[in-house]
């Protein structure tokens, strides 16, 4: 009974805390940017788009469109709306007649003031794509994955209601994003394996993982002189009146909470594989138990390393392809920041990989097997 309670109590602990973090306030609801306005879904009805500038591949002036407002405060009602467009491929839009766009409605009292079409609506589609993700999972994986469900919603209010809104106020990006990380992932590993000793060695196999990239992640920061203003929209947080956020800081924080959910899958793999061999063999010493792990771990290394590479070489295929095609030579590309940038994220990542490997594998054979092989 005492095992049960101990397996099921993480469920009940991360269904309280997605409670309280949906109940907490972010400190941010009342922003000024957007007061004053309703936001609503709109069908566009018609469009006018004589008013659109075509240069090339580039397209600037405006789209009037006339929509019919969907939900919000002026509900039912239909009224011309404005599409800007800044001759950005990457951020600019094209409605057409039938579409639905998700749009900024500017009011006083009860007169609306101007309509602003924001972007096309998907926050349907993305509601039907996160429930056939979870009926996917929880029909492959069954309770493990309402397991894995309530730790994937953990995680993000975590970093919603959390991270973000403490990085705003000046918290220490690093001391916090540890905390915050390190306290995640023990919740999200005893959800795989309840409150037992499997979980104290996989947390303690990850917190060293975090704190190897968390310190490197520093080192080489510095070493390459990498502003933190070369993460995407940092600068306009600058440019929003948060100008002693320290950039830097917040992306050292961003290396080892990116790499995070590696560390924790090779930290969960070494510890179930131990788990595994001490439950056939019973009575394994725990030099042996430390051996079998340190072997799982040299030979997830080998892929999860690339795993990382893979996963930020994505993100970059576009500014590689751009590189190519215009022969910059190889000694440019990498000493260009966002590319040092990559390299540090990827590099030392992997440093955490490679650390977390054998304290993961001797805190299994210590706190899982028997000095003299008898646990049972």
């Amino acid at each position: 009974m005492t095992e049960k309670i101990r397996y099921n109590a993480p469920v009940m602990a991360a269904a309280l805390l997605i409670i309280i973090l949906l109940l907490i306030p972010t400190g941010f609801e009342g922003a000024a940017t957007y007061t004053g306005s309703d936001r609503c879904a709109a069908r566009v009805i018609s469009c006018d788009n004589s008013a659109i500038i075509d240069t090339g591949l580039v397209r600037q002036g405006e789209q009037l469109c006339r929509v019919k407002l969907l939900g919000g405060l002026f509900k039912g009602q239909e009224t011309e709306a404005v599409n800007l467009l800044n001759g950005s491929l990457e951020q600019d839009k094209i409605f057409a007649e039938g579409d639905k766009a998700y749009v900024l409605v500017s009011y006083r009292d009860s007169e609306i003031l101007s309509v602003t079409m924001v972007d096309h609506y998907r926050l349907n589609s993305e509601l039907i794509l996160a429930a056939v993700f979870i009926v996917f999972l929880v029909g492959f994986a069954g309770q493990t994955g309402v397991r894995a469900v309530l730790s994937f919603i953990v995680t993000v209010l975590s970093i919603w209601k959390l991270l973000v809104p403490l990085y705003l106020k000046g918290f220490d990006p690093i001391i916090t994003g540890g905390i915050i990380v390190m306290l995640l992932s023990v919740m999200i590993i005893s959800l795989v394996y309840g409150f037992d000793r499997r979980t104290a060695a996989a947390s303690l196999g990850v917190g060293a993982g975090i704190i190897t990239t968390a310190v490197t992640g520093i080192i080489f920061t510095d070493m390459f002189k990498i502003h933190g203003a070369v993460m995407s929209f940092s600068e306009s947080l600058l440019y929003n009146g948060y100008n002693d956020l320290n950039l830097t800081r917040i992306f050292m924080a961003s290396i080892f909470i990116g790499s995070s959910g590696a560390v924790m899958d090779l930290a969960v793999d070494i510890t179930s594989a131990v788990y595994e061999v001490i439950q056939k063999k019973p009575d394994i010493s725990r030099m042996e138990a430390i051996k079998s792990g340190l072997n799982v771990g040299r030979a997830a290394m080998g892929t999860i390393t690339t795993t990382l590479l893979l996963a930020y070489s994505g993100s970059c295929c576009a500014l590689l392809m751009v590189f190519m095609a215009q022969g910059t030579p190889l000694g440019n590309i990498l000493n260009y920041k966002y590319v040092a940038a990559e390299i540090v994220h990827t590099v030392v990542g992997s440093f955490g990989l490679v650390s977390v490997a054998p304290l993961t594998a001797a805190a299994c054979g210590i706190l899982l097997a028997e000095k003299n092989g008898k646990r049972k």
